[in-house]
């Protein structure tokens, strides 16, 4: 349903409370919300809600229920539809496919076959976290890293999302892989996806960095650049003189306001010769 000028939380309480199993917001037009503030919710100029219900849902009665509690004479552009019933979190392995990043490195979603060639192979299931390699920033930061030298070197990942970045590493050759989230579900992916790569051993997976964290050969940070820009001094802190850093998740239109941020923290340590990388993709 198109909400039009009806506040959402409204209709979101009707949908729930004829027994919808799920609401999701979407944009009805072509306005996207790339970056909003940390703790912002904001909604499109045109927003569209979609409720997911039982087969036997009474449709006339919630029709009913939405009129009388939005005070309405007639909704606004709606349909009803029937969804064959699937297995809905593991329908995202009909678009994933093996890929590979770089000379050596592969991802393999799920128990797909191994290839025969010398791939590096990192098995993912991103559950619920960010992360596949199909989006264009986190493909970057894995040719990045397959094109560096990894080998006993100590990796942080801020922001490790599904841990495909920090498993990678570690299957390139890293000594030891710290990750960190601020997401459950994506701490829970990555320790889950680490179990099927055989890497814990050198994978640390935490929700914080602590306070006696050392500092580290690289340091790759694929998020969003308010959050980069904002976390700048701690990210900088990781990394070892003489290490580097890589930043992603940054839109073309972002990149000096970025590296304006990191450049006055990293010029200490670039007289070590660390080295400071952008990685960034239009995503116009």
């Amino acid at each position: 349903m198109n909400l039009e000028s009806i506040e959402a939380d409204r209709v979101e309480s009707v949908f729930l409370r004829n027994g919808a199993h799920s609401v999701t917001l979407s944009d009805a037009g072509d306005n996207p919300v790339l970056e909003p503030a940390p703790g912002e919710t904001p909604l499109w100029q045109k927003t569209r809600m979609t409720g997911l219900f039982d087969a036997q849902t009474d449709f006339a009665a919630l029709e009913s229920d939405l009129l009388h509690s939005l005070a309405l004479n007639k909704l606004p552009p709606n349909h009803i539809e029937d969804l064959a019933d699937r297995v809905w979190e593991r329908e995202w392995l009909k678009d994933f496919g093996p890929m590979k990043f770089g000379r050596r490195l592969m991802i393999i979603p799920g128990d797909e076959n191994q290839p025969t060639d010398d791939s590096i192979v990192v098995r993912l299931d991103p559950g619920l976290a960010f992360g596949t390699g199909t989006h264009a920033t986190t493909a970057l930061c894995l040719q990045w890293l397959d094109r560096i030298d990894v080998q006993d070197r100590t990796v942080f990942d801020f922001g490790c999302g599904s841990g495909i970045l920090s498993i990678a590493a570690c299957k390139l050759g890293a000594r030891s892989v710290t990750a960190i989230d601020n997401d459950p579900q994506a701490l829970t992916a990555t320790r889950q996806n680490a179990q099927r790569n055989n890497v814990t051993e050198s994978l640390i997976v935490s929700s914080t960095i602590q306070n006696d964290q050392t500092c580290f050969d690289i340091v790759v940070a694929n998020i969003l650049a308010d959050t980069l820009i904002e976390n700048a001094t701690t990210i900088c802190g990781l990394l070892k003189p003489g290490g580097i850093l890589a930043l992603s998740g940054v839109l073309c239109e972002q990149i000096k306001e970025v590296q304006s941020a990191f450049q006055k923290l990293i010029q200490p340590l670039r007289t070590a010769g660390s080295a400071l990388r952008a990685r960034n993709a239009n995503l116009d």
